[in-house]
C-alpha cells in the first residue's frame, strides 16, 4: 500500500511542461477529430472532447466560466448517467464540479490531474437546492463531512452520501473514487468487506466531493491507464497512516533523475489544432 501511495504521490505532483498551463487554458474549444486521449490523467491531452451540459436530470453543472466541463464522451455519458440514477434513488440535484479542459492539459491551479477528460468532481451536497442560474452557480460553498482531526465524518455525513458514493463506484467502467481518508473510515466501519469499497480510496482533501476517474476507452492507444489499486477493501492499517505525522506534513514532490516529465509529443499538435 505504501508503494501505491508514493506512486500516487508522484502522479498527482505537478510536473513541468513543454508548454504552460496557461496556454492549455486559452484553448477554449477543443481539438478537431474523434475523441482520443493521449498519456495519463496527471500528464496527457484529449482531441475530440465534448461538453457536458450546463444541466440536466438529476444535476447542475458549477463554475461554469472555468471552461472546465469537457471530457471524453465516455466521461459525459458516465456523469449524465450517474446524475439520473442518483436522482432516481431520491436524491437532488448533484453539483458537478471540474471535469476537464476543451483539449484536456494543466490547469493553471487546483488540479494536477483530470487532464485527459476522465475525471469528474461530484460535491458530496445532498441538500435539498432549487434550480440555480448559471450565474448563481459560480459561488457554490458545500461544507465539510469530516471531523476537524479527520479520524471520521461529522453529523453532515449520512447514509445516503454513503449510497451515493457507492453507487458511483460500482458503474462499469470506473477505475477509482477518491475521497477523504475520514469518509473512507466511516465507509469501512458500516461496509467493511464489501467489493465496491476496493475501488473507494483516500486522498487529502476530498472532504466535501469525490473525484471519480473512468478507465481508458476505447480507441484511445495512447491512453495510459493508472496504476492498478492494492487487493482488497482498503479498510485495513494502512488506511491508519493517514493520521500518522509523516501523512499530515505537506506532501512529497519524489523525481526520479534527470529532466522532469513533459506531456506527450502528440498533445503539441492537440493544443496547435485549429
Amino acid at each position: 500500500m505504501k508503494r501505491w501511495l508514493l506512486a500516487l504521490l508522484v502522479l498527482l505532483a505537478p510536473a513541468a511542461q513543454a508548454q504552460p498551463a496557461s496556454a492549455w487554458a486559452q484553448a477554449a474549444t477543443p481539438a478537431p477529430g474523434p475523441a482520443r486521449v493521449i498519456g495519463a490523467t496527471t500528464l496527457g491531452c484529449l482531441a475530440g472532447a465534448v461538453p457536458l451540459p450546463p444541466e440536466g436530470p438529476g444535476y447542475q453543472a458549477v463554475r461554469i466560466s472555468r471552461n472546465r466541463h469537457w471530457g471524453h464522451p465516455d466521461l459525459i455519458r458516465f456523469t449524465r448517467d450517474l446524475a439520473q440514477r442518483s436522482r432516481a434513488m431520491g436524491n437532488p440535484d448533484l453539483w458537478i464540479g471540474d471535469l476537464a479542459q476543451p483539449r484536456g492539459g494543466p490547469m493553471p491551479s487546483l488540479h494536477a490531474s483530470h487532464q485527459t477528460g476522465l475525471d469528474v468532481d461530484i460535491w458530496l451536497d445532498l441538500t435539498p437546492k432549487p434550480a440555480m442560474s448559471r450565474a448563481q452557480r459560480e459561488e457554490i460553498d458545500v461544507p465539510s463531512l469530516v471531523l476537524p482531526d479527520q479520524s471520521g465524518v461529522n453529523a453532515r455525513f449520512t447514509p445516503a452520501h454513503a449510497r451515493l458514493i457507492r453507487l458511483a463506484a460500482e458503474q462499469s467502467g470506473v477505475h477509482l473514487v477518491l475521497v477523504n481518508h475520514g469518509i473512507k473510515r466511516s465507509l469501512c466501519e458500516m461496509h467493511r468487506g464489501e467489493a465496491w469499497l476496493h475501488r473507494v480510496r483516500p486522498w487529502r482533501g476530498h472532504d466535501s466531493h469525490m473525484h471519480i476517474r473512468i478507465r481508458c476507452p476505447q480507441g484511445s492507444p495512447d491512453c495510459r491507464e493508472a496504476n492498478p489499486i492494492p487487493p482488497g477493501d482498503g479498510c485495513d492499517a494502512s488506511l491508519e497512516w493517514w493520521l500518522s505525522e509523516e501523512a499530515r506534513r505537506p506532501p512529497p514532490r519524489p523525481r526520479p533523475p534527470g529532466p522532469p516529465p513533459s506531456l506527450p509529443a502528440a498533445c503539441t499538435a492537440i493544443l496547435r489544432a485549429p
